[in-house]
């Protein structure tokens, strides 16, 4: 990264994020490692994957999908859905996909499984059983079906509800209600590319985190995004926004202001040069940048440009957990970023 460009992107951030000292984790035991099913050795190459069980049933295999928020699965799937407490009906849209998912939140507490078999259950909270797929216009990638089977995934992420999914609520996030253990538990998860920590604790938050304090959204109902700069092909001054760590796709997705874009649109070609910085002021920091085409474990298999004149954001796609353990604190407010 060119050390002007390094200079921008750590002076022109702008929201409501600050450089935080380590929370104190000391008191926190009560934790658990779920492996991916699909973790193998390397770099990870696809959508990690993590079982999920309704009512003890023999597990599904769900994409674990930090790019939206709630589980959603088809309603084939769910022993007895029709019979089980509803809070009505319920939407969720995947703006990677155009895929509108429609059904009824039911209300049942679930397990995830790992890939030895370790497991967590939750309380009973919100799923969405899917009975009817529909498209948005111009979708990337959706097929209609109105008896849908093969959807099963669990949405992970938070501040989502602006994109599209004004019903992904954090009431709906398995790893944020877990059940059960002995002790005080704090509600969050730490993204690796083996697996998720479900429960931050002492032993699971050592080692050299970069740690950002989120504003609360003005309601108080969920954290606001990560706040991030964008720099396209070394453009200075970049473009400021949100960034979003989404394990749920392999690409990656951008929208800037023209200025930024410098004429690019759509599939960006080989040699397209991205650097992404977080947080805000003195406290920012870079992630990473990289190079279309570079082979690095890093690099998206490609990114994808939207132009519109009053939004700058980054969907990274699951490749930045090559490089970063990615923590969520729910119950504080805080990510964090620990370099592998």
């Amino acid at each position: 990264m060119r050390k002007g460009l390094l200079a921008a992107l750590l002076v022109s951030a702008s929201s409501a994020a600050v450089a935080q000292e380590a929370p104190d984790y000391a008191r926190y035991r009560e934790g658990l490692f779920l492996r991916y099913l699909d973790a193998g050795p390397g770099v990870l190459a696809r959508v990690p994957r993590i079982g999920l069980s309704f009512g003890g049933a023999e597990p599904l295999s769900a994409d674990l999908d930090s790019g939206s928020t709630g589980i959603v699965v088809a309603a084939a799937y769910i022993p007895g859905f029709d019979q089980l407490p509803s809070q009505g009906p319920g939407k969720l849209t995947y703006s990677s996909s155009g895929r509108v998912m429609v059904g009824q939140w039911v209300v049942t507490p679930v397990a995830l499984v790992g890939r030895e078999g370790a497991s967590v259950t939750t309380e009973p909270l919100p799923v969405l059983a899917v009975t009817d797929v529909q498209c948005l216009d111009h979708a990337r990638d959706c097929t209609p079906d109105p008896s849908p089977r093969h959807i099963a995934m669990v949405g992970v992420g938070f501040a989502r509800e602006a994109d599209l999914q004004s019903q992904s609520t954090p009431d709906k996030n398995p790893l944020l209600h877990i059940a059960g253990g002995d002790g005080p538990r704090r509600q969050g998860y730490i993204l690796t590319r083996e697996g998720v920590h479900v429960g931050l604790t002492r032993a699971n938050t050592q080692g050299p985190f970069r740690y950002l304090k989120l504003a609360r959204k003005p309601d108080g109902s969920d954290w606001q995004p990560v706040p991030a700069c964008i720099a396209l092909n070394g453009a200075s001054p970049p473009a400021c926004g949100s960034v979003l760590v989404d394990t749920g796709v392999g690409v990656m997705y951008t929208t800037l202001p023209a200025e930024q874009a410098q004429g690019a649109a759509g599939t960006l070609p080989a040699g397209t040069q991205m650097a992404v910085s977080v947080g805000t002021g003195e406290a920012a920091f870079p992630l990473y940048s990289f190079t279309v085409g570079d082979g690095g474990p890093l690099t998206p298999g490609a990114i994808h440009l939207r132009v519109a004149p009053d939004r700058a954001f980054v969907n990274t796609g699951f490749h930045l957990l090559n490089g970063y353990d990615v923590l969520f604190d729910a119950d504080g407010g805080y990510v964090g970023f620990r370099a592998r």
